[in-house]
């Protein structure tokens, strides 16, 4: 499911109520859901329902731990410091060249995440997703308290305007039930300062600051006029520099070398 119409907002807040729900027992349950914030309308694929490389924002509500089911299938051991209990909200941010990896439940590109215990609970549960001067929030309110619980907090992400909200869930050899309650999304009123209006100017491709993941780096921003004529200028006038100071030395060579042959 996406929205109809592109996002041009600048700062929004995305209030998403769900419900999660199946006759499955632990780990005997999936796959999930995602919630979508990209170019391109929705079309099938292997993650969450959806398309592989895509454009944008994802955020994932996984309930089956692929790595750890298969680390036990291979009678590995799995390491409980890196283990996340399930089920598990994570994000993503990909510029089209990053693939989902399925089989580790998306832990190479991972932004953040947080386990989250929402299956089969007899109260409402909600996800809320903020993005705020270039800085990416999702809470969840699971405990049935009317209060946000923090889950990822990603600065420096820089996503265009013009992509489209949605949803899309999966099952495979189990099963669960995906309801999406409501989507509403929220203009946020935002005061900048000259300094961040500069920094906050328009992108148009999805990109994370300062993240060391494959394909993820920061296009380099192209340079302007002054500062190249600048470059130009000051390699000439170098350039010239050099020149002089070699006829100079090659000069004072040549008066050095007469003075000893007389």
């Amino acid at each position: 499911m996406m929205s109809l119409e592109p996002c041009y907002l600048r700062d929004w807040e995305l209030q998403v109520h769900f419900k999660i729900h199946g006759q499955g027992k632990k780990n005997l349950n999936g796959d999930g859901f995602a919630i979508w914030y990209t170019k391109d309308r929705m079309q099938p694929g292997p993650v969450f329902g959806s398309k592989d490389n895509f454009l944008g924002l994802g955020v994932f509500v996984d309930t089956y731990p692929n790595e750890e089911k298969q680390q036990e299938a291979q009678k590995r051991r799995y390491s409980p410091g890196n283990q996340r209990v399930f089920p598990y909200i994570s994000a993503m941010v990909n510029n089209g060249s990053l693939t989902y990896d399925h089989d580790r439940d998306g832990r190479p590109t991972e932004l953040g995440g947080c386990t989250a215990m929402v299956r089969n609970l007899n109260h409402d549960t909600f996800l809320v997703i903020r993005y705020v001067k270039r800085r990416l929030t999702v809470m969840i309110d699971i405990d049935g308290k009317h209060e946000w619980r923090d889950c990822i907090d990603v600065p420096g992400v820089r996503l265009p305007r013009g992509y489209y909200f949605g949803t899309s869930s999966v099952t495979g050899d189990l099963s669960d039930n995906h309801d999406i309650i409501s989507l509403k999304l929220y203009q946020l009123t935002v005061e900048r300062t000259a300094e961040e209006e500069k920094r906050d100017r328009e992108v148009y491709l999805p990109v994370v600051d300062n993240l060391k993941l494959p394909g993820m780096e920061a296009p380099l921003e192209p340079m302007s006029g002054l500062a190249l004529f600048l470059i130009v200028f000051f390699s000439l006038v170098a350039i010239v520099f050099a020149i002089v100071i070699g006829v100079i030395v090659y000069n004072k060579w040549q008066e050095q070398s007469r003075k000893h042959f007389y």
